[in-house]
């Protein structure tokens, strides 16, 4: 583990241009967590949201995040007291659970700092993965393959802790994207599928939009409630939901998720995906059946929709 990454010190290094200066790179990491729950920490927003700053001084916001071929994603690097370090990334080459390809621009109160092409492979099986990331660097500013490397070093570092804590699940829907999608994001729906086999939901306040929320009880069939409380960071419509869940209504946040909504021959490939505030609560979530309980849930949202059709949209 690097724990010695240095922001002042690339900082500086970026308020000080150079000639062009060349390096290849690379990491690698052996990752306790199945190899499609690998791909989905590295690429999907919301996972990358909570693993990408390299230490807790660091705070990284992310302006812009439009994941596959063609998407990009701005962030910036936030040191106190330090100018703000922008990176924008795009996406080249998307092989799930492969491959994927992107450029990196480094830049720092609007001066290019280094230009990248970073390339991660991976492979696994249902138990373990490993990542091997390649980045072909073209700095413009003295130090930056050292930043590089320890910023990269601590965010795989990142990377393979969070992929421990993370769920992933995933059913394809036989119905259109849009009808998928309009039946989540319908308030008078979504109470009445959401929720494993047997739970139901009484919905406090409900808005369906980004910094919007969820706040309602689940109560299970032998009338136990669990208080929610979903936060809405991101609604790209079709395409994906980021959001928060706390224990009740302003609690304690227990985890980051995210949903995606894929095309599929016509159906729609849904992902439903969990980073864990903590491996203990991943550990617990998982012993007491969160993985069936949320594919039931899932079942559920498929069986609506056709006892309902369109009606829901």
């Amino acid at each position: 583990m690097t724990s010695n990454f240095n922001p002042d010190g690339m900082l500086a290094a970026a308020r000080d241009p150079a000639k062009g200066r060349f390096a290849t790179l690379t990491f690698e990491r052996d990752v306790a967590a199945p190899l499609s729950v690998l791909w989905q920490t590295w690429t999907a927003p919301a996972a990358r949201a909570v693993w990408s700053a390299p230490t807790p001084s660091v705070i990284v916001e992310f302006l812009e995040a439009d994941s596959g071929v063609g998407g990009r994603e701005v962030s910036l690097c936030k040191v106190e007291g330090q100018p703000n370090i922008r990176c924008e990334c795009g996406w080249l080459e998307w092989q799930p659970a492969l491959r994927s390809v992107n450029y990196e621009v480094v830049s720092s109160e609007g001066v290019t700092q280094s230009t990248a092409l970073v390339t991660a492979d991976f492979s696994g099986t249902d138990e373990r993965s490993r990542l091997v990331v390649t980045v072909q660097l073209s700095s413009l500013a003295d130090g930056m393959e050292v930043g590089y490397r320890q910023g990269l070093d601590a965010g795989l570092d990142n990377l393979a802790r969070a992929a421990k804590r993370t769920m992933v699940l995933q059913r394809v829907i036989q119905a259109p994207r849009t009808t998928v999608w309009n039946t989540w994001m319908n308030p008078e729906a979504l109470p009445q599928w959401w929720g494993p086999d047997g739970f139901s939901c009484r919905t406090k306040r409900i808005d369906l939009r980004t910094d919007g929320e969820w706040v309602f009880d689940m109560i299970a069939p032998d009338g136990t409630v669990f208080p929610n409380h979903h936060l809405y960071t991101e609604v790209r419509p079709e395409e994906r939901i980021g959001y928060t869940l706390l224990w009740g209504e302003n609690g304690p946040k227990h985890a980051d998720a995210w949903a995606s909504f894929e095309d599929q021959n016509g159906a729609t490939k849904v992902t439903l995906g969990m980073v864990f505030s903590t491996e203990a609560e991943f550990r617990q979530a998982k012993g007491f059946g969160a993985v069936e309980l949320g594919l039931q849930t899932l079942g559920k949202l498929e069986r609506f929709i056709k006892t309902r059709g369109n009606a829901a949209a």
